[in-house]
């Protein structure tokens, strides 16, 4: 870096620096395979919507001209396992085995499929331990009062419907069921330490569901490694999916025989087509599934992936914790406060600053082609995605948000 130290250690990092991290970066061409009209627009959404990449808006032409306007029905022959094909290509991403993890619906459906699964499992282990009257089942279902809205909002909505309790905390798990928990705090970026919360959740006698959907794409993570059981996460952020783009399922094989969903749809039952009287779970990942999935969404989700396949999450990882550590650096060179962790491994692939009037600041950004978002109650959000994110994008952003902080 070109930098001069001014009193005692500071260093002032400039544009010059930014851009000669730019052109070192290893992984920067990848940014030639997304569709960016304007080049000028500094996007730096931490949100639900990731670049689209130009083979997405190819591969759909495809599938229209090709499999549906030619193919007809006949495409269905190639259509039907879809969600498993695409599943197997994702399960790398985030050390999982073939046959693990499953692409369908969205990620509201994925934590309620998840969390009701994971109570099923609690009761029958707490059926199989029990003595005396009664069948053992544990009351509480544990999830973090500020974890993200969804998640929280379907835990309140199976408790309410089950006649369970919800408590907002993890410190006491001896009478907790289910533990659901982010892997990344959505505001802040703070990363979980998921190894160890898992075998503590466990060693507690709780089941625990993982959301990964601010982690997938963004950061290197083991599942099989971690003792993780099940997870979901979405496609649509990280793994530039696109709107709508559909939320994935994660069973470890070893709970395929005996895990239970609630919601019984003819593309999770053995022998689909006989159309048969009864629902009879299919054996593996796609009794997770529910009904006939969308083709056009799996296609663009499946594009997405394989970019950051092709890229490896090592070399994502590593980037995302440059452009982050680019990022705090730049917010103390400004006087800008942030939550986030400056561990690298504490931390995902965004930024939080903390501003009074941050609402205001991301809209007159948004107005200038400069795009942050806005997260309650005093957060502009920095999303640093490896793949297309610039490092010249991350300074230009945050000495944008600085002037205007300091106005």
């Amino acid at each position: 870096m070109s930098t001069r130290k001014l009193r005692h250690t500071v260093v002032v990092i400039s544009r010059d620096d930014a851009l000669a991290l730019d052109a070192a970066d290893p992984i920067a061409h990848f940014r030639d395979r997304f569709h960016i009209p304007d080049p000028a627009v500094v996007y730096l959404d931490g949100n639900s919507l990731g670049m689209p990449p130009k083979r997405t808006l190819e591969r759909l032409t495809e599938v229209y001209q090709h499999d549906w306007a030619t193919g007809l029905i006949r495409s269905w022959e190639h259509w039907v396992d879809l969600p498993q094909r695409v599943g197997d290509q994702l399960a790398p991403l985030i050390g999982a085995s073939p046959g693990e993890v499953v692409l369908h619906d969205n990620t509201t459906l994925c934590v309620y499929q998840a969390v009701h699964a994971a109570l099923g499992l609690n009761d029958a282990n707490a059926n199989a331990n029990a003595t005396g009257t009664g069948n053992g089942s544990r009351p509480v279902i544990a999830i973090s009062a500020d974890d993200f809205p969804t998640d929280r909002y379907v835990v309140d909505g199976i408790a309410a419907a089950t006649g369970r309790t919800v408590r907002h905390g993890f410190d006491r798990l001896d009478d907790v069921a289910v533990v659901v928990r982010s892997v990344i705090d959505y505001r802040t970026a703070e990363l979980v330490d998921v190894a160890a919360e898992t075998a503590r959740a466990h060693a507690a006698g709780a089941v625990v569901v993982w959301d990964l959907s601010h982690a997938v794409g963004a950061i290197d993570i083991d599942l099989r490694a971690c003792g993780v059981q099940l997870a979901v996460g979405c496609s649509y952020k990280y793994l530039n999916g696109g709107p709508g783009a559909p939320a994935w399922s994660y069973v470890a094989s070893e709970l395929h025989a005996v895990v239970r969903q609630p919601i019984w749809g003819w593309f999770a039952t053995e022998r689909q087509f006989e159309m048969g009287a009864t629902f009879e779970p299919r054996p593996d990942i796609a009794r997770m599934l529910l009904g006939t999935p969308s083709i056009l969404a799996l296609t663009a989700a499946e594009v997405g992936i394989a970019l950051s396949a092709e890229a490896g999450m090592p070399a994502i990882h590593a980037k995302g914790t440059a452009l982050t550590t680019l990022a705090i650096d730049l917010c103390d060179q400004y006087g800008l406060a942030t939550p986030t962790p400056r561990d690298p491994a504490r931390r995902g692939n965004h930024v939080a600053v903390q501003h009074p009037n941050a609402k205001a600041i991301v809209r007159e950004l948004a107005a200038r082609d400069v795009i942050f978002d806005f997260r309650e109650p005093n957060i502009v959000r920095a999303g640093c995605s490896p793949l297309t994110t610039r490092f010249v994008d991350v300074f230009d952003g945050l000495s944008a948000v600085a002037r205007l902080a300091a106005g």
